[in-house]
């Protein structure tokens, strides 16, 4: 295997699991960064699921390390770059992957949980970028990839505040990509599709009542490609904009999403 990241470091916030759940984008993105050389820090605001994590990079043969932190605390975020340094002296690669799915139309979802979506899907990435984003800058490298979702793309029924905020992560990528690029830092966005992880088929399947099988071929059904994605289709895209494979490569949205961005609203 190729080591594309061999002797830097990545930051993956978000790198833990859902217990019980499919391999989820974040735990994804930690292993494969780790395959190709990356020591790796291990952000999640559960301690244990982070060092989880961690554990299975090692058991890899890799290198990890855990860090707990609530994005939605600004103290916390601004931890995340220290406990890096600390314990690999610099970073290379952030990865956000955070995001929740407060579901409701205009009104039927409350102005708490209108606020609560936009404090985890787009402040939370934004503070960890406010923080680790002037390291880079003193460096003059870096990469940064936020997970954002096709729902930032298009209408995504009744989940208002889910596509808002991250049509709005899409906005704060590219401002980003061009305040940063004179710096040698490149930022760029993933949206993913219909994945088969823990934020899709799983939470559809707890809202709707329904068996995971029934939900997963119902999404697979939507995609043209014929299938669900993965989270190592998500990993694999983090990677290539991850390394100097995409060295020319800033501000840009990549759905992963087997053409479904396409097909919507085709007949």
């Amino acid at each position: 295997m190729s080591h594309k990241l061999e002797g830097k470091t990545a930051v993956v916030v978000g790198g833990g699991q859902t217990p019980g759940a499919t391999l989820g984008n974040g735990r994804a993105v930690a292993l494969t960064f780790a395959r190709h050389g990356a020591n790796v820090l291990v952000v999640d605001r559960d301690a244990d699921s982070a060092e989880e994590t961690a554990k299975l990079v090692r058991a890899e043969g890799g290198s990890a390390a855990s860090h707990r932190a609530d994005i939605t605390v600004e103290q916390d975020c601004a931890g995340i770059l220290d406990a890096a340094v600390r314990a690999y002296g610099q970073v290379d690669v952030l990865h956000n992957n955070v995001g929740i799915v407060p579901a409701g139309r205009t009104e039927e979802i409350s102005a708490e949980k209108w606020r609560q979506g936009f404090e985890v899907n787009l402040t939370g990435m934004w503070l960890t970028c406010k923080y680790v984003l002037p390291h880079m800058r003193e460096r003059g490298t870096g990469a940064v990839i936020n997970i954002s979702s096709m729902a930032g793309l298009l209408y995504a029924g009744d989940n208002i505040t889910y596509s808002t905020s991250k049509a709005a992560v899409h906005s704060l990528t590219r401002c980003l990509a061009i305040e940063y690029a004179p710096h040698g830092i490149r930022v760029n966005c993933i949206a993913p599709g219909m994945m088969d992880t823990p934020m899709g088929v799983d939470s559809v399947a707890r809202a709707s009542g329904a068996d995971r099988e029934t939900v997963a071929a119902q999404r697979a059904a939507l995609v043209p490609m014929g299938h669900q994605g993965t989270s190592q289709d998500v990993a694999n895209a983090a990677l290539f904009l991850a390394t100097d494979d995409s060295a020319f490569i800033t501000g840009t949205v990549l759905p992963v999403d087997g053409g479904f961005t396409l097909r919507a609203g085709m007949p």
